[in-house]
């Protein structure tokens, strides 16, 4: 009789349990990251009244009688299942869509969550917020030719993100030239001298683009074309700026040579070739004023025409008053011989243009994107981006097996094996998606339903204590 009594004392107990659970889930169903729990039963172990009988010639086997002596709760697991992601629009909030979690530390002590809800703190840090919890990745690290690499084998560190940080400005190296000449136009009489109605025509043909000296000053290059013969066309450079020393822009085909400051060698004009297919065939120099000058001609491969002037630094030549200064050259890629992936001469109105100058002035951080792969990458107000950090993960043998150790956080335990850390997308691990925060797992249609079904089984547990107590009165009546 009071075997019943305690069965149903430990189905209130463990029902109970069970209730305060699923009383979390439902006060978590909007806390990001949140992984809802989950309650499971196991009967006590039984008490025999009889053990069972094998078989014989006679008769046959005769299983066991057995009393259960209640239940128990078996596990209380952690269900790791994907939350649905919330669009926010703020940059640092991340989202794992996949397997894996943040790592945090705080001092020594190492924490894993699901909650991406990161900004970024006055140390130029990236944190959580709410506890200041740092987020561990791998910074990148600047090469030697000023290029980054982010070593995602070594061990993690904290994640800066140097906001105001300065992009040191890149003198303009080479430009690219995707155009068309008309091979139409009439050629000129007198290169040197084009009128207004051969420029009309389109004989003369000009394009500008602007460049940038080592220090990120601006200069205006200019190139002008003019069609002196079938199948043939000069072309003249102009930098244009207060700072390029007067007389010092020339051509040079091929590769540039180390002139020395303010010594003007090469040639001011250079020639281009087509065949009668439109694509170019040679590039050459040329120096009317001197009959005795050799010139460099280009008619195989990658043809290129660079540019070279110099650019004042502040200083004269004391001997001859003249301003110094340090030479730039520019190489302008023409395309390949016999192809058309550079400038052409079709039968089509002119469209010569330079395009993907490689400089740039001096410019500062000031943002920052994040990409599937969880790399940061800075936004510069030159208009120039490079990589900044990576946002690294764990993963776990046993993920449910983690403790949690509160502000949505998790620790490793004896059960869920130690933490795997790489790089978002390898190995398993899931993407990152910038602007988004991954919304608690809870489904509170399953949670309602699991409470109606534990609200019954804890009346009923209860209902068993009361009629065993009715049976017990009843007993006790028999001595009256």
């Amino acid at each position: 009789m009071m075997r019943s009594l305690y069965s149903g004392v430990a189905g209130l107990k463990n029902h109970q349990i069970r209730m305060d659970v699923l009383g979390n889930n439902v006060a978590n169903v909007n806390t990001n990251g949140f992984k809802k729990g989950r309650v499971t039963f196991q009967d006590i172990i039984s008490q025999s009244m009889e053990g069972a009988a094998k078989p014989t010639d006679a008769k046959g086997g005769v299983n066991p009688k057995q009393v259960g002596l209640g239940m128990s709760t078996a596990s209380i697991d952690t269900i790791q299942r994907q939350g649905s992601l919330q669009t926010t629009g703020r940059t640092t909030d991340l989202a794992i869509q996949g397997d894996g979690f943040f790592i945090q530390k705080k001092g020594e002590e190492t924490f894993y969550t699901r909650n991406g809800n990161f900004s970024i703190d006055s140390m130029k840090q990236l944190v959580n917020p709410a506890n200041g919890f740092k987020v561990q990745g791998w910074n990148a690290i600047t090469n030697i030719d000023g290029s980054r690499r982010i070593e995602s084998s070594g061990p993690t560190e904290d994640i800066i993100v140097p906001i105001g940080e300065k992009f040191a400005a890149k003198a303009t190296n080479k430009s690219d030239m995707i155009s068309n000449l008309n091979s139409e136009v009439p050629a000129v009489a007198d290169p040197n001298n084009v009128t207004d109605a051969e420029r009309k025509q389109g004989s003369f043909w000009s394009t500008s683009q602007t460049v940038y000296d080592s220090q990120g000053k601006e200069h205006r290059m200019t190139l002008e074309f003019v069609k002196t013969g079938i199948d043939t066309w000069q072309v003249k450079a102009n930098v244009a700026s207060p700072t390029v020393v007067e007389g010092s822009v020339r051509l040079d085909v091929g590769t540039p040579p180390n002139l020395p400051p303010n010594v003007p060698q090469g040639q001011t004009t250079g020639v281009l070739t087509f065949n009668n297919q439109g694509a170019i065939t040679s590039v050459s120099e040329l120096n009317a004023a001197d009959p005795t000058f050799i010139p460099d001609r280009q008619s195989t491969g990658d043809l290129k025409l660079n540019v070279i002037f110099n650019v004042n630094n502040g200083t004269v030549d004391p001997a001859t008053g003249n301003p110094l200064g340090y030479e730039q050259a520019i190489a302008i890629d023409l395309g390949t011989v016999g192809q058309y992936n550079g400038i052409t001469q079709f039968a089509q109105q002119t469209t010569t243009k330079l395009n993907n100058q490689d400089g740039y002035t001096m410019g500062y951080l000031n943002g920052i994107t994040v990409d599937a792969s969880g790399k940061l990458t800075g936004n510069y107000s030159n208009g120039q981006t490079r990589e900044i950090a990576q946002v690294g993960l764990a993963t776990f043998i046993n993920a449910e097996g983690l403790e949690k150790a509160g502000d949505t956080n998790f620790v490793v335990s004896n059960n869920s094996g130690i933490a795997e850390v790489g790089a978002p997308g390898t190995q398993n691990r899931g993407s990152i998606n910038s602007g988004t925060l991954e919304m608690s797992n809870v489904d509170l249609a399953e949670e309602f339903t699991d409470m109606i079904v534990t609200q019954r089984g804890f009346q009923a547990s209860s209902r068993t204590i009361t009629t065993s107590d009715e049976l017990l009165r009843e007993l006790l009546s028999l001595k009256r």
